[in-house]
This record gives structure tokens, sequence and C-alpha cells, in this order.
């Protein structure tokens, strides 16, 4: 909020939209424990009781996404009315059931409850609630998206911190729009991250500003080992 008030600006009372959020794919309402209670209970606010609840649900989502990697079902688990009901097709070849857990029209009920034709254990050993298979089909399920989104987050850690030159003159910014040369003018950010979260700035203005700021880096550069070494008296 205090960034968003200082390179943005506000023209009316600044309202706390859940669409502001950065990385909302993680920042979701199911996994808020998850995300929450350790830092909590480093802080004192977490009892046993709770610390306990939430270990063995966390632990409880570990072993059971774990058990459906290291399941495999070959096309011989199903037979051919099964395989079109469950997945609309019929087994090419050998998959993990957190491979079809991640197909659109699977459900973690109707896969761990599927009748085999070979004998093959699909349902867990222990008995689940509810708010662990929940977690575990989210996790699965959107793996893949999460695991692309954190790549970003590393890679924009990088940049959050690169400072701007207080006196950059964006006029010599070359292929930057006017509107987004005069947003930047205005808001004179400190450092990229803040120059990304300013409205109306484009990641290809980012990018744009990015290979700037890698010139003047190596202009710098080039002037200190070419600037004549003044001897001392």
């Amino acid at each position: 909020m205090v960034d968003d008030l200082v390179t943005r600006g506000v023209t009316e009372p600044y309202r706390m939209f859940t669409s502001r959020a950065e990385y909302r794919l993680s920042l979701r309402e199911d996994n808020a424990d998850f995300r929450l209670t350790e830092m909590g209970r480093q802080l004192g606010l977490v009892d046993d009781a709770r610390w306990d609840f939430f270990s063995n649900k966390r632990d409880a989502v570990q072993r059971e996404i774990s058990r459906l990697a290291g399941t495999r079902v070959s096309p011989r688990t199903f037979n051919n009315d099964t395989s079109e009901k469950l997945l609309g097709t019929l087994l090419e070849r050998d998959y993990s059931l957190a491979d079809l857990l991640k197909r659109p029209s699977v459900t973690y009920a109707t896969l761990t409850t599927a009748a085999t034709e070979d004998g093959s254990v699909l349902a867990p050993v222990d008995v689940l609630s509810d708010a662990v298979k929940e977690q575990v089909e989210i996790q699965v399920k959107y793996a893949g998206y999460i695991a692309r989104q954190q790549e970003e987050v590393t890679r924009q850690s990088h940049l959050e911190e690169q400072k701007i030159p207080a006196d950059l003159d964006y006029d010599s910014v070359a292929s930057l729009s006017f509107e987004v040369r005069q947003k930047l003018k205005d808001a004179r950010p400190e450092t990229v991250g803040q120059a990304r979260r300013i409205s109306g700035v484009t990641p290809a203005a980012i990018s744009i500003l990015l290979i700037h700021l890698k010139r003047l880096q190596l202009s710098a550069k080039t002037l200190r080992k070419t600037a004549p070494i003044t001897a001392e008296e």
C-alpha cells in the first residue's frame, strides 16, 4: 500500500482491492494457513494446539502429493469404459496419478475411487480430511503455473532493488512513449521495482529502461578504464 501511494499517487481514497496484489495465483484463500502459520508461530502468535493441527495437515498434504507422483498406472489399469468416463480418452502409456490429476476433467475424488482392472490401489491408505484432499488437488493442478510464477518472482527480485539514477534524463531514453516518459518523470522512482508498479508503465517500457541503464553502466565503466591516471605531486 505504501509503495503504491509513493509510486502511483492517488486522486481518491486508496482502496484495498485484491486485484492490486502481485502474484495473486499464490495469494489464495485456501493456502493462507500454509503461507502464514509458520510466520505466526515464529512471532509467538500460534499456540501448540494450532501448530500441531497445521503441521499434521501440511505433512498429510505432502505425503499424499508424493504418493500420487510415485503411483503409476498403465493402459491395463482401467477398462475402456472407465478410462473414457474418467479421462475422456484411452490411456496410451504409463502415467503417474499426479499426471492424471492435472487434467481438467479429473478430480481427486473421481481418480482415487475409480475401478481398476489390474488390482492397482488408487486410494490412500490413510483417511484424509476434506481440507487435505482439497489442498492436494489444488497444489497438483496448479503446480506448473505456480512454478512458472515462482521463476518470475525470482527473476523480478533481482531487478526489484536495481537503482535508477536520481538525475536520469528520461527524455534521452529512446523508444519510450511520451505517456510513459511523463509518468516516470512525475514519479521519479528510485528503483526498477518502483518503476514497474507505476500505473501505465508497461513491461516493454521496463525492458527499454533496463537496456538504457545497462548502457549507462557500460559507458561509466569504459570511462573509468580510459580515464588518464594523474600522478600525485
